[in-house]
Formats: structure tokens, sequence, C-alpha cells
């Protein structure tokens, strides 16, 4: 029995590998076929490019005093700007409003990856899933395109899968293989199988124990939100009118008459146009046009029922959570992928803007304008990385520094009998009315769904383009003249630091000199221009300027859209948000009021929206559970600092104790003086119900959170130097209370 088991076992074994060189061989022939007679699209400018483009405000204007539209879109994410973007290269009449700001919604908070997903490969295969097949197939398509025409906002990324069992290595390598051969011409780079030895030097973090080697495969990371941003300002240089911050209130419906199928007439009631709300302004306006495309993602049934109450709903929305943590937690140009999580998903875990990023999460969700990363979720995610990285990395629930989660718009097929089986791709529906929706599908295809959408739109409502569809190697704006080495000018001609130089140029392109011009002296030797909005980030106070010429109208859409701030750090967003305000508040006239209004508005997006509330309950819920002989320890310090013996701290104690050491440590007087926002942070950092002063409680509760690895890193405990006590192994536990 044994040897037959052991026989069968090696045929098995034998033939995975079989199969997986096959499988490389004939991709890599087929490949080389395919490069051959491949059609290469080149990249190109539209005819008509505007210099310059009206200012919202003004665009709100022509909208409302233009005629009749040829189409206008609903919604201002990666698919609605798409579909402007194609409609206004066709020569077509096109306006676009959205609700809240250009990618405030789905399209700021995914994964950042351009992908045809391997998983959704790997489905297909075993399942001989010919529409999945094909939509990863049009997804490894669309990826090659997108990274082509915007270079300064996107680029091949390595991702590393480990294998921890050596009869699985063949398996994913078979599957990894077949990803590049239906990658077919738009292939970034060949995958490749590492030893253990060199995973380890590319992932030093690696868990080593039982590691028998890793795959390297390719796929494309972007910038999302600008991504977005990048193609409303392409629409608008087209001709096309787009402005955010607008709400559609009702549809202008008229009545038509018609033949039915009987040959008799009757009374049609179609869309003629839409009735919005500025937002910004409290004024409504009115557009009229031809077609109206219902582009809103997660708020597709809302639009849907503002047409048709009576229509059922097709949306099932998925909340994905993501997950930042520091730059030490992966290389720097490495991403790791865990194909098999403790309940079946996939997690990504990724290098973005200098920091590390996990996730995501897949759970059913309510739609709501304000989605909340679950604690839960970040609990799982810190778990499943936790199984990968070494055990030399301590994973800590205070390395969090930002927390995000986003609504996934899974659509059900209303074009299809059987309406209750969710569409694995995108979906295109005509109402009655002539309302034309758009749901379901993924960033990576948004141009491959805008096309679709455009055609259908001049098939229902006879539209006459100029030509046929062009985006396929329509380069961007801030594209075109863009090249690795352009941060260099921007060093050298304006005396920028070379850090801010490679974001302006990796984030606008060719039009960072524009933000460049706007760059304010900084009284230093070095740089001479840029000053930063946070010293931790490469993010200047000309972008602020910039943004409010690209539409950007509350603090918000500075912190988490404009820059990725909020998304990167939380923390420092928050302390960002004092200067963010006060230049928007001279460039857009706000008085103390409104500056208010941002600032409160602001404050509550970091904390229910980007993880701050998290990071604080982290804390709170930690339980204060000291041995005696820690609890005597942290004792003698508080009241060190509390000679008084008040059983709590002002500033004045932090201020005479910090002044204290600083003189018991031979430093002179005038350096012992502590600045008024040093104590701040200090202040602020234990104060946790914002009272003004430091309890004993919220004293101990900041130890026992370091101790317990749920805070990283304290300025309070650094600079009052308290040490963390070394436990005794014979302990006796305190019951939790002070």
């Amino acid at each position: 029995m044994p040897r037959s088991f052991s026989r069968r076992f090696i045929q098995h074994g034998l033939l995975l590998c079989t199969s997986a060189i096959g499988t490389g061989f004939l991709g890599q022939y087929i490949l080389q076929k395919n490069t051959l007679n491949a059609y290469n699209h080149p990249l190109h400018k539209p005819a008509v490019w505007l210099g310059d483009y009206p200012s919202r405000e003004a665009q709100i204007d022509i909208m409302s005093k233009e005629a009749e539209y040829d189409i206008v879109v609903i919604g201002g994410g990666a698919t609605g700007c798409g579909v402007a973007v194609d409609a206004a290269s066709r020569g077509l009449k096109v306006a676009l409003v959205e609700k809240y700001d250009f990618s405030s919604g789905t399209s700021s908070r995914s994964t950042k990856l351009i992908h045809g997903g391997v998983r959704y490969l790997q489905k297909a295969i075993l399942q001989l899933d010919r529409e999945q097949y094909h939509m990863v197939k049009e997804a490894l398509s669309e990826r090659g395109n997108l990274l082509k025409i915007a270079p300064h906002l996107s680029y091949p990324l390595p991702i590393m899968l480990p294998v921890y069992k050596w009869y699985l290595l063949p398996y994913y390598y078979a599957g990894i293989k077949a990803y590049d051969f239906v990658s077919g011409r738009q292939l970034l780079r060949w995958s490749y199988v590492i030893s253990k030895n060199k995973a380890l030097e590319l992932f030093p973090m690696l868990k080593k124990e039982k590691l028998v080697g890793a795959i390297v495969y390719y796929d494309g990371q972007h910038n999302d939100a600008r991504m977005n941003i990048a193609l409303a300002f392409t629409a608008a240089h087209m001709g096309a009118n787009v402005a955010n911050h607008c709400t559609v209130t009702e549809f202008i419906h008229e009545n038509i008459q018609v033949n039915n199928k009987e040959g008799q007439t009757e009374t049609k009631k179609i869309i003629r146009g839409i009735k919005c709300l500025d937002r910004y302004r409290n004024k409504e306006f009115s557009i009229r046009a031809k077609c109206v495309v219902n582009a809103t993602g997660p708020y597709t049934d809302v639009i849907r029922q503002l047409d048709d109450s009576s229509v059922p709903k097709i949306c099932q929305p998925s909340a994905g959570v993501h997950i930042v943590l520091p730059d030490y937690y992966s290389p720097n140009n490495m991403g790791l992928l865990d194909p098999n999580t403790s309940d079946g998903r996939v997690i990504f875990f990724l290098p973005w803007q200098k920091h590390t990023m996990a996730g995501t999460t897949d759970t059913p969700c309510e739609i709501t304008d304000y989605p909340s990363p679950m604690a839960e979720d970040v609990d799982f995610i810190l778990g499943e990385i936790k199984n990968y990285l070494s055990s030399d990395v301590e994973v800590r629930r205070g390395d969090l520094l930002a927390a995000w989660s986003g609504i996934r718009p899974l659509v059900l097929n209303p074009n299809k009998k059987d309406t209750q089986s969710i569409a694995r791709n995108h979906i295109i529906h005509v109402s009655d009315s002539g309302l034309v929706t758009i749901g379901g599908g993924k960033w990576t295809t948004y141009r491959q769904m805008a096309e679709e959408t455009v055609d259908r739109c001049i098939q229902s409502a006879n539209l006459e383009p100029k030509n046929d569809c062009i985006t396929k190697g329509l380069v961007l704006s801030g594209g075109e003249k863009w090249s690795p080495t352009s941060y260099i000018r921007l060093v050298q001609d304006y005396g920028i630091e070379t850090e801010v130089a490679i974001h302006l140029s990796n984030t606008y392109g060719d039009q960072a000199n524009k933000v460049a011009d706007l760059s304010i002296l900084t009284g230093k030797r070095w740089p001479v221009v840029g000053k930063r909005l946070h010293e931790e980030f490469p993010y200047i106070e000309a972008e602020v300027h910039y943004a409010i010429k690209e539409y950007a109208r509350t603090a918000v859409d500075i912190l988490a859209r404009r820059t990725r701030l909020s998304f990167l750090n939380v923390i420092a967003a928050d302390e960002a948000l004092p200067c963010v305000i006060q230049i928007m508040a001279k460039e857009l006239n706000w008085n103390e009021k409104k500056q208010k209004e941002e600032t409160d508005r602001a404050k509550t997006f970091l904390l229910r929206e980007m993880g701050l509330n998290l990071k604080r309950d982290m804390r709170r819920n930690v339980p204060i559970n000291f041995t005696r002989e820690e609890m005597r320890y942290y004792m003698k310090h508080f009241r060190q600092i509390d000679v008084e013996n008040k059983g709590f701290l002002t500033l004045s104690d932090l201020k005479r104790h910090l002044q204290r050491m600083k003189i018991s440590n031979s430093v002179s007087t005038t350096d012992s003086d502590i600045s008024p926002e040093e104590l701040r942070i200090l202040m602020h950092e234990v104060d946790q119900n914002q009272n003004g002063i430091i309890e004993t409680e919220e004293f101990l509760q900041l130890m026992s959170a370091i101790n317990t690895g749920a805070v990283s890193t304290s300025h309070f405990i650094k600079a009052a130097r308290i040490a963390k006590i070394k436990n005794n192994s014979m302990v006796e536990r305190s019951g939790g209370g002070v």
C-alpha cells in the first residue's frame, strides 16, 4: 500500500511538472507568434486639444446655457470620466457631473493595481468558464494600453508568490505561465521561478521556515485617484464640460408618440436631460441631452430608480478594506500575493508611495456615502500578513498608518432572464426611457467599458459621431512629453528638492512645471522653492493652489485625492489640515464660518473613513493590566511629573518636567526651552478625551498600549524618557483598574 501510494504520488508530481514546463514553452512560442501578427495602436493625441479649460464655475454656467448635449454622464469615477473621454474624442458634445469629487468613491479606494486578475484566470481554467477567461484577456490587453497612455502615473510591478509546499510549485508555475500566455502582445515581463535564497534576498521580511521557493510575475500599479483626475481633465482638454460637487436631483422627461409592436400609437416617456444642484454654490441648474449615461458605481440603483421607481435593484455592493503600514514592512520594488488566505480570499501586500499597502477584504455591505473600515477587517489583514512575514518582524496594530473601505459595485445582469446571478464582467443596460446604465467591471477595463457604452449611446439615441473610437493609444493629460528623467529639469530650473521634484513629475507629468510656477520661496538656502505641507511628505503648498484650478473645493479633495496624504498617514493628514484650510480660505474667500465647516468636515472624514478612529480606539480598548512592579514603576514616573500630587498633568507640569530633565542633562538654559508646538504634540498624544489635562488613567493607557504594540512609538515616552520595564516571569497582574 505505501509503495503504491508513493508511486502514484511521484506520477502526479511528474505530471504537474511536465504540465508546467509545457505551459511555459507553449505560451512562449504562441506569444512570439502573436507578437509578429499583433496590431499595435500607436500613441496619439486627438484632433481637438484645448490649451486650457474653463474654471469649475464657468463649466457649470456653460452646461446650464447649452441648448442640448449629445451625452451627459452622471458619475465622475473612472468609468464615467472614461465615457466622457471616449465621447469627446469622437466629436460628440459631452457634459459630466459628479456628486462629490472626481474619484471620491470606489475609484480612489482600489488596490492600486492595473491587472487582469490571477485568481479569475484560475477560476476560468478550473471551471472551464469562457466568460471569465475573456474578462481576464480583455483586462490584460487594457493593462498594457493604460501603462502606455499614462506613463507618469503607472508602471510595471513585480509580485512574488511564495511557495511553502514543494508540490504546489509546478501548480502555481503553470497558472502564472498561463497568465503570461493570455497577456499575449501586452506581456510586461516574463514570470520566473526563484530559489528560497533568492526569494529572501528580494523580500528579506519573508518567513523563511518551510519556504521552498517563489514565483515572480508582473502586473501594473498606479496612483488611482490621480489617474481618474487625469481622465477628467483629458476630457476637458478635448472640449467636454465637466464639474464636480454637483448632484442630480431629478430627470427631465418628455412624452413622445411611438408605435408599439401591434402598430398602435402610444405615449412613451423618455429622458431629455437632468436637473442638478451645485452643492458648493447651492445653485440649481439643468442640462438637456439626447442621451444620459448612469456611471455611478455603487449608486447605480439610486439613479435607475430616480428614473423609474419600480425597477428592481441590480447592484450587490461589497466592501473591500485596505490598510497602510510603514515602508519597512516590504521592499520598495516587490509586491507579495497571498493566494490562499485562511478564509479563501486573496491578499495583496504591495509597496505604494513609499509605504506598504495590504488588502483587500470582500464583505457584503449597504450603500453609504461614508464607507468605514471595520476593526475586524483590519485585524484579519494584519493576521494574514503575520503568516507570511519573518518572526523578526513584529506585526503591530500600532503600526497602522491609515485604513479605508471601498465599495465594489457588483451587479446582476438585467439583460438576462436569470437576474439572480452576479455578472462577472460589466453590463450595459438601456431602459425604456433611454437611460444607459454601465455597471460592474473593474478599474483596468474602464476604457473598454467606456467604448462599449458610447457605442450603445450612439445606437440608442441615433447620435452622429465624427469618427470611430480612438481611445486605444490616446495619451492622457500629462503623459505626452513626460520621461523618467523629467524631474531633473524641475530641480535644475526651480531649485526644488529632488524628492519633491520626483513626486511632482510622477503626479502631474509634463504639467509639473505649472505646479512649480506656483511655488513660493522657502526662505532657506536649499530648497529655493517648494514649501512642504508636511515635513514627512513631498507634497507642497503649491499643489493646493493648483488643485483649486483643478476644481478642488473642499479640504478633503486636497487631502484624499489631489494629494494622497489621508490614504498614506491619517495623522499626518490631520496635522496638515490647518495649512490646507488657510491656503484654500485665501484662494476661495472663505469666511471663518466656512473655514470651521471645512475643518470639521475634514476631521470627520479622517476619523470615519480613513481609520483615525481605529487608531484612537486601539489605545482606548487596551486593558490596563500591569504587574504590581510595573504599576509602581509607571506611577513613580507619573508622580515625578505631577509634583503637586493633583492626580493629573497639565501643560505647565509637562513643560516644567521637560525643562528640568534637559537642565539635569547639562543642556544650556536657552536650549532647554520647549516650543509650544512640541508641547501641543505631546499633550495631544496622551490626552485622549481632549479636556486639556492628562489623567492618570490616560497615562497608564498609553504605557499599556506601548507594551502591547497597539501604539508603535510615542513622542511623550521618548521626551519623558520612560523606559519599557522588563517583565518578570513570575507576575501578579492588577485587576485592570487604576
